[in-house]
């Protein structure tokens, strides 16, 4: 995966053909949830973890430095409106990576994540992709609105997804880390637990990994964020925000609006590039006629004092109080 190139020209086109046919972007989503019992939920084939051996991110003659980036979000309760944002915003994230020189090659894979405590499908994952393809990916995203109501979703599930089966030429050929963001308002579990991986992804795993420890092992291959936007249920929660804090230092971000979701992401990878530092960022918004420099402002107003040329300090990775793991250390 990743051959190809983004065209707005043909994201357009697709919007304009589902506009004249009366179908929506997420047309697997609404159909399988509108027409079919609960029970018999599947994830899209494209995105069904069981199985899984590895995403890749790889490089090619088309694109020779890949840099790996995923989007993964929440889809339980008020969170599943956020891949309908994203789907829209889609031009923006790309316009900004590609034309004002962020990243010159990068992958995108997206992600959903539900509850494996009481969802029918609480992981789905694409592949990366450098084309139109993530368009249809994010579409066949189901949208469960699920969950169990007690401030806690599997991200933990995505977290070992990440950990274990992904392979990045950017971190393998240049060392260089991809970008992993979540996206939702609630905590993980404290552990991955080994039931849970058998039954989802199939892996002979027989021992439960604290939230802890999978969080290091993804952040030798990704730099982890965690956005929690508005309009999510737990907006504000200081038991989530201390938690996610806990676990990745200021890499937690306050989004004002949900639709600078698809700006914050572009203008973080900006930030963590060099590319720009805070205000060229917000002027490239202004640029390209987004009224978004507002929140993401505000949203990256602490994490830009701590990006570009300013060396980094490790952060401690303290676990929430389910872990039972030990603590570690890692950069941002």
């Amino acid at each position: 995966m990743g051959s190809g190139t983004w065209s707005t020209n043909v994201y357009g086109a697709a919007a304009s053909y589902r506009a004249a046919s009366g179908t929506s972007a997420f047309d697997y989503s609404d159909r399988v949830t509108t027409t079919a019992p609960r029970h018999t939920w599947t994830a899209h084939p494209s995105l069904d973890p069981k199985g899984l051996s590895t995403r890749e991110s790889r490089d090619s003659d088309e694109h020779p430095t890949s840099l790996a980036v995923s989007v993964i979000f929440d889809v339980t309760g008020s969170m599943r409106s956020v891949p309908r944002v994203l789907q829209t915003k889609l031009p923006e994230l790309f316009g900004l990576l590609l034309r004002k020189g962020y990243v010159e090659h990068p992958q995108i894979l997206f992600g959903a994540v539900g509850d494996a405590t009481c969802d029918r499908v609480p992981l789905q994952l694409g592949q990366f992709e450098s084309d139109n393809r993530m368009d249809d990916d994010l579409g066949n995203i189901l949208l469960e609105g699920g969950g169990g109501g007690q401030m806690t979703e599997s991200y933990e599930l995505a977290l070992y997804a990440m950990a274990r089966h992904t392979s990045l030429d950017c971190h393998e050929k240049r060392g260089r880390r991809g970008y992993l963001f979540l996206i939702g308002d609630e905590m993980p579990y404290g552990k991955v637990k080994a039931r849970e991986i058998r039954a989802v992804f199939g892996d002979d795993v027989h021992d439960d990994i604290p939230v802890a420890t999978i969080l290091a092992e993804v952040r030798q291959k990704f730099d982890v964020y965690f956005i929690v936007p508005a309009g999510a249920a737990h907006v504000g929660n200081t038991a989530v925000l201390g938690t996610w804090r806990k676990l990745l230092g200021q890499n937690v971000i306050e989004l004002d609006d949900l639709a600078a979701v698809c700006e914050t992401i572009a203008l973080t990878i900006g930030l963590g590039e060099e590319a720009i530092d805070l205000a060229a960022g917000l002027d490239d918004l202004a640029d390209i006629g987004s009224d978004a420099g507002d929140a993401v402002g505000k949203a990256l107003a602490t994490l830009s004092r701590g990006r570009g040329t300013v060396a980094q300090s490790s952060v401690p990775l303290i676990d929430t109080a389910a872990d039972a793991g030990a603590n570690g250390t890692t950069r941002l």
